[in-house]
């Protein structure tokens, strides 16, 4: 069985010339389907840049990325944002839900992209609110909820297109210690239901919850802990 994830001799440079940013030099990574690893790295490693590409939200310079099997390198925008919707669900730091919306229709957002039926939307949404405890929060705002019940509705609508991979930036940055715990359960659900989970931290006791954590220096892997 193929990798889920291939990445081999990524490069990603930033601008031209003496300005130039090389955010990644020749980083090799393989995540096997099931697998859930933490992207350990300093401010500036080079961490976030590989999980954009990861994500299918930003291209590589040159290196190639097999997104379960399928080279993305000649994709153009179109082709990547569909791989990116049938695939992969995003958990961000800062959640970015739709501030005048219900954690409900936050939820329907990607369904409403994927040109799914009404109905069938609420019942996924629903579903996927109930799968983080939030069912009764179905039509609370986010600023009547709590930082940790916001990045529950985040994981909500991450998991509603039903992805195999699922991508997590730190997920607990602007969480207090009950929330995070909360949320890191959920990820620890959703690796244990089969699901793939790639999630950057900065906090070794976050880094703790994965199956082995890779180091990113200076954009390339520095080392693997298992």
């Amino acid at each position: 069985m193929s990798p889920v994830i291939e990445v081999r001799n990524l490069r990603k440079t930033y601008g031209a010339g003496d300005t130039a940013v090389h955010a990644l030099r020749g980083l090799d990574l393989t995540v096997e389907k099931g697998e859930y690893i933490a992207i350990m790295g300093a401010s500036g490693s080079g961490k976030s840049t590989l999980l954009n590409i990861l994500g299918c939200l930003d291209i590589p310079t040159s290196g190639t990325y097999l997104l379960d099997g399928i080279d993305t390198s000649d994709f153009d925008e179109e082709q990547l944002s569909l791989l990116r919707n049938r695939k992969i669900g995003f958990v961000f730091q800062s959640f970015n839900l739709v501030p005048r919306t219900t954690a409900l229709a936050n939820v329907e957002l990607p369904l409403v992209y994927a040109g799914v039926r009404r109905a069938q939307r609420r019942e996924r949404a629903l579903a996927a609110l109930d799968l983080v405890g939030l069912k009764d929060r179905t039509h609370h705002r986010p600023n009547e909820l709590s930082g940790g019940q916001q990045q529950r509705v985040a994981i909500a609508r991450a998991l509603v297109t039903s992805p195999a991979i699922v991508l997590a930036d730190e997920p607990t940055g602007n969480l207090d210690t009950d929330s995070s715990r909360e949320v890191l359960a959920i990820l620890d659900r959703l690796h244990a239901s089969g699901r793939t989970v790639v999630l950057i931290t900065h906090e070794d006791e976050v880094a703790a919850h994965a199956m082995r954590t890779v180091r990113v220096v200076d954009g390339r892997v520095a080392g693997v802990l298992v």
